[in-house]
């Protein structure tokens, strides 16, 4: 009868029974040590997948304002007081010349009206015993920038074209500068006084995404500051784009508004919408990796502690079959063996309630749930990958075991 190579003795279908029975001998062990696994990959998939929804969140939530708008300014230099002095005008159609323009939904125009000693007040009498209050900043708009800046009427309207065209006195006013100037209500045909000349308080606004300083403001028409105060040219266009078409409105706009002196003018718009949600989820994934890396160290740690405790008691076990021929290296297989297979299974239970928790979450808050499937199929991988690195140790342990001290009680 052939003799039998003492390495033969032990196939690989021995190593995965007996890796089996050494996982499923001590039940209430494996689900500890498992568990460990599972919340740690758990952690993972959650903080990842709360990174992704989070940053499409911020995207849209930053898209709803600051990606949809676009500023022009004339560039400016210093004069020898030190003062800007504009090196361009803006002339009075640029808002209708930049709404052609593929991507704008609408313009408008705005300029402040310098004043120099003049007040504005609610009343015609000028008290010199009353205590002097600072009086509301006066700014002169078109009719378009009501909606080019996300405004809205609370009282009464905003002018519109006519008003501009004929230089009418009429006003509106932000809503903080209505209260300090105490007109809430229009009925009555309140009016304002801008030094000694009265205008009409036709309307009362609010909101003002964009220019949220006009809430303080007094706003005349374009016309009338020109009839009125001289003034030279507007500021500023303030532009309404659709989401993703800042870089091309960014580059038209100032030839649409002067096309021999396109550089005359400074350009503020925002970031393409992909380049903010890629710098966005970036910023988040580092924290949020961070968190599921430790818990996973955690779960690492707990698997390597369990298998090491599992090569302490069954020394006797293990010098039995070193007697009966295993080899160190077959010894060290079967611990690695379980410890790679309580990873996958820690690692496939803990993605997939990784995953059930950020669409339950998303859903709730009415979000959209964002999810790489790698992620998901990675981690569970990813499991087995921490049990193998755990169990090194364990196996290397166990395989030093000498089968005399093993079958003595020694450790």
């Amino acid at each position: 009868m052939p003799s039998v190579a003492r390495g033969d003795r032990f196939s690989v279908q021995d190593l995965i029974v007996e890796a089996s029975y050494g996982i499923g001998a001590r039940p209430a062990r494996l689900v500890m040590t498992t568990l460990g696994t599972v919340l740690g990959i758990g952690s993972l998939v959650v903080t990842i997948g709360f990174a992704q929804t989070a940053a499409g969140q911020i995207a849209r939530q930053f898209d709803a304002v600051a990606a949809t708008q676009v500023v022009i300014t004339p560039n400016t230099t210093q004069s020898g007081n030190g003062t800007a002095v504009a090196t361009a005008r803006i002339p009075w159609d640029a808002a209708a010349r930049v709404e052609r323009l593929v991507g704008v939904e609408r313009a408008g125009l705005i300029t402040e009206v310098p004043l120099g000693e003049l007040t504005v007040t609610a009343v015609p009498v000028n008290d010199p015993s009353a205590a002097a209050t600072l009086s509301p900043a006066v700014v002169a708009t078109s009719p378009e920038l009501l909606d080019a800046v996300r405004g809205t009427v609370v009282t009464g309207r905003y002018f519109d074209a006519g008003h501009d065209r004929r230089a009418d006195r009429v006003v509106v006013l932000g809503e903080r500068a209505a209260e300090r100037l105490g007109i809430n209500r229009l009925d009555t045909q309140p009016a304002i006084f801008i030094g000694e000349i009265s205008y009409t308080v036709i309307g009362i606004v609010n909101g003002m995404q964009r220019r949220p300083d006009m809430l303080d403001s007094v706003i005349l028409p374009l016309g009338t500051a020109r009839a009125d105060f001289n003034v030279r040219a507007p500021d500023e266009v303030q532009i309404q784009i659709v989401i993703g078409a800042g870089s091309v409105v960014a580059r038209q706009a100032p030839i649409a508004i002067d096309p021999n002196a396109p550089d005359s003018y400074s350009v503020q718009a925002p970031p393409t919408g992909s380049k903010l949600q890629k710098n966005v989820q970036a910023d988040i994934n580092v924290v949020f990796l961070i968190l599921g890396a430790i818990a996973l160290l955690a779960g690492g740690l707990g698997i390597a502690n369990v298998t090491l405790l599992s090569v302490m008691e069954r020394v006797g076990e293990i010098g039995l079959r070193r007697a009966l021929g295993a080899t160190r290296r077959q010894i060290a297989g079967q611990f690695m063996v379980e410890s790679v297979v309580i990873g996958l299974l820690g690692g496939l239970i803990g993605s997939a309630l990784g995953v059930f928790a950020v669409v339950i979450v998303a859903l709730v808050q009415q979000w959209t749930p964002i999810l790489d499937p790698a992620v998901a199929i990675g981690s569970a991988l990813l499991g087995a990958v921490v049990g193998l690195a755990a169990g090194v140790y364990p196996a290397l342990r166990a395989s030093s075991i000498e089968p005399i001290t093993a079958l003595r009680g020694g450790p």
